[in-house]
C-alpha cells in the first residue's frame, strides 16, 4: 500500500511543467490587499473535505472502501457541527453516499485523493466582512504524487463561491505552515525551502509565505528533508492552540538515530525560546506519542496534535494506546475548555500518511 511516510515517487506520471507554475512569482497577493490567514478556531462557515479515489494513489481497492468510510466517518461527525462539503467527480457521487450522511452536501469537484488541508481551497479575509481566497499552488508535494485534479481544486472553488483568489507565486501547501490569525507563522523549512516546491533562497521563500497568507513574522524549525512526502508538515507535530499556548507532541527521549525525535526536540527547544508579534511568549504543552497503537507499521502516522478545530468543538484522534488517548484528552479540554473533545478512530488516515487536520480545510464565516 502506498502512503505519504512511504515517500511516493511518481514523478513519471507528471509533467515537468506542473513543478513551479508560477515561475515569475506574481507582485502581490493577499497581504498587499490587505487580507490575512484567520485563526481555524474563529467561527465558520463550513468545512471543505475530498473524496480519495485515483488508483494511481490507492492500488488497493479493498482497503480505499476503508479509507473512503473512515473520510466520511470524519465528514458526518463534523456536520453535527458545522456544514460540510464533500468535493469528488460527479460519477462517485451515489456510491459515496452510501457512507456519507444526508447532512454533507455534494459538490461536483473532481479528486485524486484526501488531502484537503494541502490542495483544498484556502480562504483569507480582511477583517471588516471581506472573504477571499489565496493560492499554495499545490504540486502533489514537490511532484510526488499525481495531482492532475486535486491540484486544480482551489481555484474551481473560487470559481464556484465568485472569490478572487490571490497568488503571490509561492508553492506549497497549507498544512505546512500553522497561523495564529495575527500575523505570526510557525513552519518547517524543510516544507518550503525546499527546490522541489520554491526556487528561492529562505529570505526570498519567507516574503511569498508572508505575503500569501498575510502576515507580519515566521518562525521556521528546521524540519526534516525526504523522509515523509510532505517533507514533514508542521501540523503533524506542533499547532497554535487558544492564544499564547503552542501544543506539540514529544517523545519520552530524544533518539538521536531517528529523524523524527531530534526534530520533535529543536523544534520544542525553538517554540520554547519564540516571541509573538508583542514580543511575549508561549506556554508550549506537550502531549505524548502513542507507544502501543493498533497499527504497528513504521510508516503510520499517529499524530494527536492533527486534530481539527470546528464550530463548537475538537474532532481528535485514538490510536488505541489507552493512556496517551486519555492525556491527550485531558490536556485539549484544557485548551479548548469551551469545546466539546471528540476522539474517533482514523487509522485508515494515519496509514496513508496523515489525520484529521490533513483531511479538512475551512471556510471562516465573515
Amino acid at each position: 500500500m502506498l502512503t505519504r511516510r512511504s515517500l511516493i515517487k511518481n514523478t513519471a506520471l507528471l509533467g515537468a511543467s506542473t513543478l513551479f507554475p508560477n515561475l515569475g512569482y506574481a507582485a502581490a497577493g493577499a497581504a498587499s490587499a490587505g487580507f490575512f490567514y484567520p485563526d481555524e478556531g474563529l467561527p465558520h462557515e463550513r468545512t471543505f473535505m475530498q473524496w480519495p479515489v485515483n488508483p494511481a494513489v490507492h492500488d488497493d481497492p479493498e482497503f480505499l472502501k476503508i479509507l473512503q468510510q473512515t473520510v466520511a466517518d470524519v465528514a458526518n461527525k463534523i456536520s453535527e457541527f458545522e456544514p460540510v462539503v464533500m468535493m469528488m467527480a460527479k460519477d462517485y457521487e451515489a456510491e459515496a453516499r452510501k457512507m456519507i450522511g444526508a447532512k454533507v452536501e455534494v459538490w461536483d469537484i473532481a479528486t485524486d485523493d484526501l488531502w484537503c488541508r494541502d490542495s483544498g481551497p484556502s480562504f483569507v479575509i480582511d477583517g471588516k466582512g471581506g472573504l477571499a481566497m489565496t493560492q499554495f499552488n499545490f504540486n502533489g508535494w514537490g511532484n510526488k504524487q499525481v495531482h492532475d485534479n486535486d491540484g486544480k481544486i482551489a481555484a474551481k472553488v473560487a470559481e464556484r463561491l465568485g472569490l478572487k483568489l490571490f497568488d503571490a507565486g509561492l508553492v506549497g501547501e497549507a498544512g505546512g505552515v500553522e497561523s495564529d490569525g495575527k500575523g505570526l507563522l510557525v513552519a518547517h523549512e524543510s516544507s518550503w525551502i525546499n527546490p522541489n516546491r520554491n526556487k528561492g533562497d529562505k529570505a526570498e521563500v519567507t516574503k511569498l509565505l508572508l505575503e500569501t497568507m498575510g502576515a507580519k513574522k515566521i518562525i521556521f524549525a528546521p524540519g526534516v528533508k525526504g523522509a515523509d512526502i510532505t517533507d514533514y508538515h508542521i501540523d503533524a507535530l506542533a499547532r497554535f492552540g487558544r492564544e499564547g499556548i503552542f501544543i506539540i507532541q514529544m517523545p519520552d527521549e530524544l533518539d538521536l538515530d531517528d529523524p523524527w525525535s531530534r526534530s520533535a526536540f529543536e523544534t520544542y527547544d525553538i517554540l520554547i525560546n519564540a516571541k509573538n508579534l508583542q514580543n511575549e511568549g508561549f506556554q508550549v504543552l506537550i502531549v505524548p506519542e502513542p507507544t502501543n497503537p493498533r497499527i504497528k507499521s513504521k510508516d503510520f502516522v499517529s499524530s494527536y496534535v492533527n486534530y481539527y478545530v470546528c464550530n463548537g468543538a475538537v474532532i481528535s484522534a485514538e490510536f488505541g494506546d489507552e493512556a496517551a488517548d486519555k492525556e491527550t484528552l485531558d490536556m485539549l479540554k484544557i485548551v479548548y475548555p469551551h469545546r466539546e473533545i471528540i476522539q474517533m478512530n482514523i487509522d485508515a488516515i494515519g496509514e496513508v500518511g496523515g489525520g484529521i487536520h490533513c483531511a479538512t480545510h475551512e471556510q471562516p464565516k465573515v
